[in-house]
C-alpha cells in the first residue's frame, strides 16, 4: 500500500511539474493573456478537466502559492509568545526566512521562482491577483488582531502597515535578484533594511524627513483644491483615454474588474 501510495504520489507530483512548466513555456512565448487553459492542455496532452484538477485556475499556473500563504501572517502573529508584539513577530519570522532565502522574501534564484517573477512584472492581470492576495492576508491579518480585543480601525492600519512593509521589502529583494546581483550581497543588506523597515513601525515616523530648507514656490498651475486652473472636463477626451488604458491592459484585466472567471 504504502508503495502504491508513494507511485501515486510521484505521479501527480509529476504531472503538476509538468503542467506547470508547459503553461509558463507558452506564456512566456506568447503573453498570458493570449494562451487558453485548453492550449496548455493540449501542449501538455491532457484533458482540460485535469489542469482544472490540479490548477483552479489559469493564474494559478503562475502564482497559486501565494494563494496557499494569505494566511501566514495571521496565523504567525496568533501564536506569537508572551509579550511579543506583532510587528516583532512578523520581524523574526521575515529574518528567520531570509536566512532560509526562502522564495517568501523574494531572496532565492530557483529558475522556476525566476520565471514567475518575470512572468508577474510583465503581466498586468497577474500583479492585480497579487495585489488581491495581499489584501486577502492584511483582511485575515486584522481579524486576528480584532479577536484579541483591539479596535477595528487600529486592527486595519497596523495590518496594512506591516503587510505593506514587507511587501516592499520583498519587492526589492525581487528586482536585485532578477538583475542578477549575488545573493549573499543582497541577504546582508536585506536584513539591514528590514531592521531600517520594522524599526520605522516598532518607534514611528517622528520627526525622520522633517524639512529643513525653504520649499520651492508653489506651482502656480494648480489652485487650493489641488486641480490645474486650465483643466475642462471633456468627456470625448476622457472616453478616448480610458479606451486607450483598456486596450493596454487587455481583456483579461477587465475580467478580472468585472467578473473573474476560469477560462
Amino acid at each position: 500500500m504504502e508503495q502504491r501510495t508513494g507511485l501515486r504520489e510521484r505521479k501527480k507530483n509529476a504531472t503538476w511539474e509538468l503542467l506547470r512548466k508547459t503553461a509558463l513555456d507558452l506564456f512566456e512565448e506568447r503573453g498570458f493573456e493570449n494562451v487558453s487553459v485548453a492550449e496548455i492542455a493540449a501542449a501538455a496532452e491532457v484533458s482540460k478537466a485535469t489542469v482544472f484538477n490540479y490548477f483552479p485556475s489559469k493564474e494559478d499556473l503562475v502564482i497559486g502559492g501565494m494563494k496557499r500563504h494569505t494566511g501566514d501572517a495571521a496565523r504567525i502573529v496568533r501564536e506569537r509568545r508572551r509579550g511579543q508584539t506583532p510587528h516583532e513577530a512578523l520581524r523574526d519570522h521575515y529574518l528567520h526566512l531570509l536566512a532560509r532565502r526562502a522564495p517568501q522574501t523574494g531572496l532565492n534564484d530557483n529558475p522556476m521562482f525566476l520565471r514567475v517573477q518575470r512572468l508577474l512584472i510583465a503581466t498586468p492581470s497577474l500583479l492585480i491577483s497579487a495585489m488581491d492576495y495581499r489584501r486577502q492576508a492584511s483582511v485575515q491579518l486584522a481579524e486576528a488582531l480584532i479577536e484579541e480585543g483591539n479596535s477595528l480601525l487600529t486592527a486595519r492600519l497596523v495590518a496594512s502597515q506591516l503587510l505593506h512593509t514587507q511587501h516592499i521589502l520583498v519587492e526589492v529583494n525581487v528586482r536585485r535578484v532578477l538583475k542578477g546581483e549575488p545573493l549573499e550581497e543582497i541577504r546582508d543588506s536585506a536584513v539591514s533594511a528590514a531592521g531600517h523597515a520594522f524599526g520605522l513601525l516598532e518607534h514611528g515616523i517622528g520627526d525622520l524627513m522633517r524639512r529643513e530648507t525653504e520649499p520651492p514656490a508653489p506651482d502656480a498651475a494648480y489652485g487650493p483644491d489641488g486641480c490645474r486652473f486650465d483643466y475642462e472636463h471633456d468627456r470625448a477626451e476622457a472616453a478616448e483615454a480610458a479606451e486607450r488604458v483598456f486596450a493596454d491592459v487587455g481583456e483579461e484585466v477587465l475580467d478580472k474588474l468585472t467578473e473573474p472567471r476560469r477560462r
